[in-house]
């Protein structure tokens, strides 16, 4: 049974992957909070990772790194902390996370990485400098990664459009922003953490032996399509 370290699955995606996932894999889960579920197959330890020393974990097949920022305001009101701090939770966290296990990753037979970044890197939107900053390195990060780590370990990154969570739910805080926001992607949706966690699945399979380095865009038409 492999064995599956997610930082900050206690909710949004992170959640919605445990949810995919517990039935067949160990899932040791590492957030603030603990998750909802109960099951035989997953294990919490209580743990900020900007502040506190991660759990030592003998054996690591797959790392998902899930916390991530919508820090969303007119360049005049960003100040240099908030982009340190969006720096720190989408960079610094997974860079740690990766730095802690990296060794038991390499002791697997078929390890993987995934991270997670935005479709803001790829479309200029108004107020997003600060995290499309930040996500932008952490495409960087898997780039680079990507090559230094193989052929032995695999990483890729998820850039998702809106995705119905409590970290977007400002966006989408009443019918008249979520018609808004449906009527921006050509597909006329945006995404719910189900569909992220089943793209997740995918790549941390063996299915996706041959995926490395690669950034897959979930964005319902919006950065692929102008229609």
């Amino acid at each position: 049974m492999k064995t599956v370290v997610i930082i900050g699955g206690s909710r949004g995606i992170g959640k919605a992957i445990i949810n995919t996932l517990i039935d067949y894999c160990k899932v040791v889960n590492i957030s603030r909070t603990i998750p909802e579920i109960t099951h035989q197959n997953l294990t919490h330890h209580s743990c900020d990772v900007l502040q506190d020393e991660l759990p030592d974990i003998e054996s690591v097949d797959t790392l998902i790194y899930c916390p991530g920022s919508i820090n969303l305001k007119p360049i005049t009101r960003l100040r240099v902390d908030d982009f340190k701090n969006d720096f720190e939770i989408n960079v610094i966290g997974a860079v740690k996370a990766i730095q802690k296990y990296i060794s038991a990753l390499k002791n697997s037979n078929s390890p993987s990485i995934l991270l997670f970044s935005t479709v803001a890197t790829k479309l200029g939107m108004p107020f997003h400098a600060s995290v499309a900053s930040a996500k932008s390195a952490v495409e960087g990060l898997v780039k680079s990664l990507g090559a230094e780590l193989a052929p032995k370990i695999r990483i890729n990154a998820i850039a998702p459009t809106v995705t119905d969570t409590d970290l977007a739910s400002k966006l989408l805080r009443n019918e008249k922003m979520i018609d808004n926001i449906t009527e921006r992607h050509p597909l006329k949706k945006f995404l719910n953490p189900e569909e992220v966690a089943t793209m997740a699945e995918f790549l941390i399979s063996d299915k996706a032996a041959s995926l490395s380095g690669q950034i897959f865009e979930m964005d319902c038409g919006i950065v692929s399509f102008k229609i």
